[in-house]
């Protein structure tokens, strides 16, 4: 579905960003309703939606209230003041729990005959019950610390996030009557196995015997509630003498942020619920009740009980077939980019055999001199990190750009940014005012004709865990325009200069939004003939959105895959040549692909990679880097994951005219119907082909009904990565 805005009785030209966002969340919980899909992996799709929703408030929701606490002006790009949009905002959400809670307890339902119970207290036997009290004995009461409110003891300290119990205390003697908060411990299994897969929420154990807590005093039913804060962090990094030092400080500081949401259960003692809201000072709108569980987000544990028919099929990215090839014969990775540009995708194609292989034998080689990256998001246990510090250790000259402000993952970046500095690295953070998005490495080494760059540019994070579900593109070149530009960009950012001009790569801030509105201007030129297709996470820009429509009325036929925000709106009738798509599945759709179709000098397509969406934050508050893939391989493989993407028989969710978010495709979620799905069978099929053509029948593969379509027109690119006459 989705929401038309107006602004003083006057139909806005775009749709609310965050109100966008909000249908892109219920699209992820629509997933926990396809029937074609295991049980459990329909309870993930809850989870997500839940870990979304609570990002959105910590950030989003925190934003808008912000600016209606400091009065701010300025109004969203489709006419809305702050408080405004939090009014929307509410009444999306509460339809949406509400939502969520029916879906939660079919999947419940569903599970019990499966042998999975998610049990209320009365549900419990005798024998359960002893084994709970033994385990709140044994494991739980030793870590609650009751926290009773009076006049020596103030209101406590709420954690973001954290689950609380609150009751009310009565002394049986005198009848007063105290307010107290227990604090639900984060460091165990929100679910309680007792047996057989029959499951009670940590809270429900505590609650049943809080009395244990509060000795010979009347204790009302406890009740369980969740506050969520404000997480942005406030650093001004042209007054920061120490950008990292300032980090770690405004990380200490960033739990105490405002509370921007309370959740409740339906039902909480009225007592309890006024107590909180006057002193969290929150209005009734903040204030969100749910009839099941409160965070949602831990169902993650559920989904890790082993039972395999009620999971996805399992799935182990392959590796790259070139880069396959280089492995079997003793090749490094360095010859099979000179031999020619390489492309992977991932997690079709290895991100450990591909991005994680070329650090490590960077870091490896005795010929690399020095080897520079960009960090945005790592892993806690990260190999390219790691890597990059052992080569900093041997003598390599190493650089990294270490972007500290990257939301949620400011202490995992902090960390390895001390790592590295006592490793003998240089460690920088990017420019004043500007967050480094970028995803970029270089390589230098010493090679017989002398000093030749490597690099990689990608759309994705150097982040092994993420790179696991994400779906991300990732270029290596040896190409000296692309390398010279990357070193000079690096040179940029590690130093003091002006921008430089780029020869082949685009960048943001500089260059991005003015050369696309010259290349969607340059398709509106070729009229009916003239063709646009741009795979992103947001479309969120104005500029860039109407130079779209305008494209559009002049007949450009315009392709927008979207997985999240899209402010432009269908539902005006100039805009009936665009199309928006949006796909949802197993992996979470990353990857950003720009395809104008007249792009180059002689008029030929121009595709680009890279980190950018079309949002006015990247657009103009972030570094970032698009990469031309030129050969003529690579851009048919784009193009084919492009068709796939929008092929009639996978199912998608389309905007239609009216402006709102629908389903298509057929009935049955099921792997055929799923385009993720067809390119891990293309993948599989790929490795157990063994790497000859002849192997690999394209034309008459017995692969099901769209085995064909998906793999006509590909026996060159297949030829290609898996000829014998090019082990490299």
């Amino acid at each position: 579905m989705g929401i038309i805005c107006t602004v003083s009785g006057v139909k806005s030209r775009f749709v609310n960003r965050e109100l966008s966002w909000l249908d892109f969340n219920r699209r992820v919980l629509s997933l926990a309703r396809e029937s074609s899909t295991p049980l459990l992996e329909r309870l993930k799709f809850i989870a997500i939606f839940s870990s979304n929703l609570d990002e959105f408030f910590q950030v989003r929701v925190g934003a808008l209230h912000d600016q209606e606490e400091a009065r701010v002006a300025v109004r969203s790009v489709d006419g809305l003041t702050a408080t405004e949009q939090l009014g929307l905002i509410r009444a999306q959400v509460v339809q949406l729990l509400s939502e969520r809670d029916v879906v939660l307890q079919q999947l419940l339902d569903a599970l019990q005959p499966e042998g999975i119970s998610l049990c209320r207290n009365e549900e419990l036997s005798p024998d359960d019950v002893r084994y709970l009290d033994d385990y709140f004995e044994r494991r739980i009461l030793p870590m609650l610390t009751p926290l009773a409110v009076d006049p020596t003891h103030p209101f406590p300290y709420i954690s973001n996030l954290a689950l609380s119990i609150g009751v009310i205390v009565t002394d049986p003697d005198t009848r007063e009557e105290r307010f107290a908060r227990v604090k639900v411990p984060t460091t165990l299994n929100r679910f309680v196995d007792v047996g057989n897969h029959r499951f009670v929420t940590l809270e429900t154990v505590i609650t049943h015997r809080l009395h244990h807590l509060f000795p010979g005093m009347n204790v009302s039913t406890g009740h369980v509630f969740r506050v969520t804060r404000n997480t942005d962090l406030s650093i001004d990094a042209e007054e920061a003498e120490d950008l990292l030092t300032a980090v770690e400080l405004e990380l200490r500081t960033q739990r105490f942020g405002n509370p921007v949401r309370l959740e409740a259960e339906r039902g909480i003692d009225p007592r309890v619920l006024a107590l909180v809201v006057e002193e969290l000072e929150l209005d009734p709108i903040d204030v969100y009740f749910t009839d099941l569980l409160i965070n949602t987000d831990d169902l993650w544990e559920l989904h890790k009980v082993q039972s395999p028919h009620l999971h996805d099929h399992p799935w182990t990215s392959v590796t790259a077939g070139r880069l396959a090839v280089a492995e079997e014969t003793g090749q490094s990775i360095f010859s099979v980019i000179r031999h020619r540009e390489l492309m992977v995708h991932h997690p079709y194609e290895s991100f450990a055999s591909s991005t994680e292989e070329f650090i490590r034998q960077a870091a490896a080689d005795p010929s690399v001199r020095a080897i520079k990256a960009t960090l945005y998001r790592t892993s806690a246990n990260s190999a390219i990190a790691r890597n990059l510090i052992a080569a900093a250790e041997r003598g390599v000259q190493v650089a990294a750009l270490i972007e500290l402000t990257a939301r949620f993952d400011e202490q995992t970046n902090v960390h390895w940014a001390r790592e590295l500095e006592r490793a003998g690295a240089h460690v920088v953070y990017g420019m004043v005012g500007l967050k480094t998005h970028a995803k970029c490495l270089l390589v230098v080494r010493e090679e017989s004709d002398g000093l030749r760059r490597y690099a990689h540019i990608g759309t994705g994070n150097y982040n092994s865990s993420t790179a696991r579900t994400y779906e991300d593109i990732g270029l290596f070149t040896c190409d000296e325009t692309i390398t010279s530009d990357v070193a000079n960009l690096f040179n940029y950012l590690t130093g003091f200069s002006h921008s430089p001009d780029f020869q082949n790569i685009l960048t943001a801030p500089r260059d991005l939004r003015p050369r696309f509105v010259q290349y969607i201007e340059k398709e509106a030129t070729f009229g009916a003939n003239g063709r646009i297709q741009m795979k992103m996470n947001s479309l969120v820009d104005p500029i860039v959105i109407r130079a779209l429509e305008d494209a559009a009325q002049q007949g450009v036929k315009i392709d927008l895959l979207i997985r999240g925000i899209c402010c432009l709106d269908l539902s005006h009738a100039e805009n009936q040549n665009i199309r928006v798509r949006s796909v949802l599945g197993r992996f979470l759709e990353h990857s950003r692909i720009y395809m104008f179709g007249h792009g180059n000098v002689d008029e030929t397509p121009l595709y680009y990679i890279g980190s950018a969406d079309i949002m006015p934050r990247n657009l103009d508050l972030r570094v970032e880097v698009l990469a031309p893939i030129r050969h003529p391989k690579h851009q048919s493989w784009l193009a084919k994951v492009l068709e796939i993407m929008w092929s009639d028989d996978v199912v998608s969710f389309e905007i239609a005219s009216d402006g709102t978010w629908r389903r298509s495709g057929p009935s049955d979620f099921t792997f055929e119907h799923d385009a993720q799905g067809r390119l891990m069978k293309w993948a599989t099929d790929l490795q157990l082909s063994q790497g000859t053509p002849s192997d690999f029948d394209l034309d008459e593969s017995p692969r099901g009904p769209h085995a064909a379509p998906f793999y006509a027109g590909m026996k060159d690119w297949f030829r290609d990565r898996f000829s014998s006459g090019d082990p490299s």
